[in-house]
């Protein structure tokens, strides 16, 4: 086959208007690392209005009732949709996929470039809610109808129909980066590269896409719905016109509750293609971890309405949503404890990605376990409303999200930037974040426990949760280490790029494709269509020379003990 080696662009067409796969990763990390500062920020001030309310500490009510609404929705809606998806699918996605593939590009280059571009016009039309009359969206990061529907209900006219605008947005831009994953993974693999030679990030971001593209549907139609409802008046989810706001929570969590998924899949696809390398074994049980997977992902499918358990829908159907809840925890025990057996035995190192991917497996495990209680509507009849689900919630989120999301930065960055990041730097911030992240939520669960209701201005106010307040400022404390601790993060990626060691092309020893060329891969990614003679994951295997063996390298493996 011919040479895949492209010239290189111009300024403009490199950088800015680019359809290089590799430039469209970079640009979604940007948004999303701007985006995280501004979930960051009202993260902060909802913290601190918790811990320090003016009742409290006269003078330290930082928020009004209204814009502290506004904050929890944005919040919320910045860290699942902003922050999250563009991270681990735009970001990861974009950059693995057709180098772990053996592909010079995306499938659709132009439609790529479409995609961040209309995900960035997104960004900007969310970020506008905060400035026009009444404010940005303050009806729940879930758009709960009444409140996110007739203008009559809320003060919030303009800024809840941009947050509307903004996802349909967002939504679209996913819908075409989908496309492109799913073609470019099915269609565009080098010879050799069998399905079952895939990686398993390669693997869990299609589970994610495929997820993403089967549940995004009726949330479009049901968002259709809710724009139509205040801008004509219609009435689908007001009960004055005949209209039911239950249709709105079934249409949010048939999409909300996958999108946990769409999210999970790729932060295990990191996880499990960090643990192994930084492990030097073959990974566990990797046709067994890809089947799990696709029974997670149909599962997901079915357990939506275990978010609505007290929302006033028929209590019969409460228990076959228990059980498919229930069911769902058994493929993902299954993919814990392969990720567990790849460990056992390893000969284990531990630079910064490694401590990451194995913070994010812990405390993913306990995410999992508190699911159960919220699971069983007994339980969660109780602990629906209070601080444990939002402990819970961050528990399953923020492991797959920021625990994960850094661990992949830490292992890619040399291979993005072609730059090593400083160790020393990134263990501190992985020991600040994770003790930080622990202080803040361990506490939360405790005052869920305690029935401290959430989404409440000034829980404090009420003398049955009067006691439970130093856990709000123990959380809050918790919260500031954290911040702090992505400082040294901040100083260790910017300091990098132009003073960090130039990377080698191999320089954790690892056999997936995008390793065997340039740091960082030129344009066009391969100088010739590469071919693969194994799975990605033969490590530490007998007759070899080294402990890998990249997966374009024909046997008997001849590899120099070092390089």
């Amino acid at each position: 086959m011919e040479t895949h080696q492209q010239p290189e662009p111009g300024f403009l067409r490199r950088y800015v208007f680019s359809s290089d796969h590799k430039t469209i990763a970079k640009q979604y990390l940007g948004i999303a690392l701007f985006m995280s500062l501004v979930g960051g920020w009202t993260a902060y001030a909802i913290r601190w209005q918790l811990a320090w309310p003016a009742t409290v500490v006269p003078g330290y009510g930082v928020v009004g009732q209204q814009f502290y609404n506004a904050l929890v929705t944005m919040h919320g809606t910045i860290m699942v949709f902003f922050v999250a998806m563009p991270l681990l699918l735009g970001a990861f996605g974009n950059f693995c996929i057709p180098l772990m593939v053996g592909a010079e590009d995306m499938a659709f280059p132009r439609l790529n470039m479409l995609s961040v571009w209309t995900f960035f016009v997104a960004t900007l039309v969310l970020l506008a809610s905060f400035f026009v009359p009444g404010g940005a969206a303050a009806s729940g990061w879930t758009g709960y109808a009444p409140l996110s529907d007739n203008p009559a209900y809320t003060h919030v006219v303009w800024g809840q129909t941009l947050w509307i605008l903004a996802l349909a947005l967002e939504f679209a831009s996913f819908l075409m980066g989908g496309v492109n994953f799913l073609t470019t993974a099915l269609n565009l693999r080098a010879p050799g590269m069998t399905l079952w030679r895939l990686p398993l990030m390669v693997w869990f971001e299609l589970n994610g896409t495929v997820l993403f593209l089967l549940s995004v549907g009726p949330l479009i139609a049901g968002a259709v719905m809710l724009l139509v409802d205040r801008l004509l008046g219609a009435g689908f989810y007001l009960p004055a016109k005949g209209g039911d706001p239950l249709l709105w929570e079934h249409l949010f969590w048939f999409f909300g509750h996958p999108e946990v998924y769409v999210i999970a899949m790729p932060g295990f696809g990191i996880m499990l293609e960090i643990l192994p390398v930084f492990a030097r074994k073959p990974i566990f049980a990797y046709r067994t971890i890809v089947w799990s997977a696709i029974v997670a992902d149909g599962l997901s499918l079915i357990v939506w309405a275990h978010h609505m358990f007290i929302s006033g829908m028929d209590p019969r159907l409460a228990t076959p949503f228990s059980i498919t809840t229930i069911l769902i925890s058994v493929p993902f025990v299954i993919i814990v404890f392969a990720m567990i057996a790849t460990l056992w035995g390893g000969s284990l190192e531990f630079p910064s990605a490694m401590l990451f991917a194995l913070g994010g497996l812990a405390s993913f495990l306990l995410g999992g376990v508190t699911g159960i209680f919220l699971g069983s509507q007994s339980s969660d009849i109780y602990l629906h409303g209070t601080y444990f689900v939002v402990a819970h919630f961050h528990y399953t989120m923020f492991p797959v999200t920021f625990f994960a999301g850094f661990a992949g930065l830490y292992y890619w960055y040399p291979k993005m930037f072609g730059r090593m990041m400083n160790e020393r730097l990134g263990k501190l911030h992985f020991w600040l974040t994770f003790s930080g992240f622990y202080l803040t939520f361990i506490p939360l669960f405790l005052a869920g426990l305690g029935g401290t209701p959430r989404r409440i201005y000034m829980p404090s106010e009420y003398v049955l949760y009067k006691p439970l307040q130093p856990l709000q400022v123990l959380a809050t404390a918790g919260a500031l280490l954290m911040l702090l601790g992505q400082l040294p993060f901040v100083i260790n990626f910017l300091a990098s790029l132009v003073r960090g060691r130039a990377a080698e092309r191999n320089p954790w020893r690892a056999n997936t494709l995008e390793w065997t060329v340039a740091s960082p891969p030129p344009h066009g990614n391969f100088a010739g269509e590469p071919t693969v003679f194994r799975g990605a994951y033969d490590y530490s295997l007998p007759g070899r020379t080294t402990d890998w063996a990249p997966q374009d390298t024909p046997e008997p493996a001849t590899l120099a003990a070092a390089g």
